[in-house]
């Protein structure tokens, strides 16, 4: 089994409800443990920002599926939810981006991680720390020294 995160990221269509709904089938993925959630979190788009405000989570997984497999999954579950990738940073019903795998660091044309703007992203740090205090990047290092520098960055935690 290995130690994964998944971020989770929806801005379309009830987000707080895709979030949810996506938290309860990442617990039903073959060979997968759910271990924790992050709390929800909302924060501004980054890139386009013509768009809603995001509701992010984090998850932290055990998976017997190797990184290739498991992002196979993750991508079922996005479009079971109606994804589209119609341009990049796009509005979207479902985003599920496997962050960390292990302590891997993985390149290939369709899957790197950890994640390559995990570092650069306060929607997507805060919620990994609130789960994983001492989560470390490969190839960074500590997520809190990551978060420090995207001190400019509004996440918001939801009641």
């Amino acid at each position: 089994m290995t130690l994964a995160y998944v971020g989770i990221g929806s801005n379309l269509e009830k987000p707080l409800e895709q979030v949810e709904r996506a938290l309860g089938e990442l617990a039903r993925i073959p060979r997968t443990r759910l271990l924790k959630r992050s709390s929800l979190y909302r924060s501004a788009p980054v890139g386009y920002a013509t768009q809603p405000e995001f509701v992010n989570a984090v998850a932290a997984i055990e998976s017997e599926l190797a990184p290739g497999e498991l992002l196979a999954e993750l991508q079922a579950i996005e479009t079971r939810h109606g994804r589209s990738r119609s341009f990049p940073n796009a509005p979207r019903t479902l985003d599920l981006d496997l962050l960390l795998y292990g302590s891997e660091l993985l390149q290939s044309p369709s899957l790197s991680v950890p994640h390559p703007r995990m570092h650069e992203r306060a929607f997507v740090l805060e919620p990994l720390l609130e789960i994983a205090p001492q989560a470390s990047i490969p190839g960074r290092g500590a997520a809190r020294a990551c978060l420090a520098a995207c001190a400019g960055q509004a996440v918001e935690r939801i009641p």
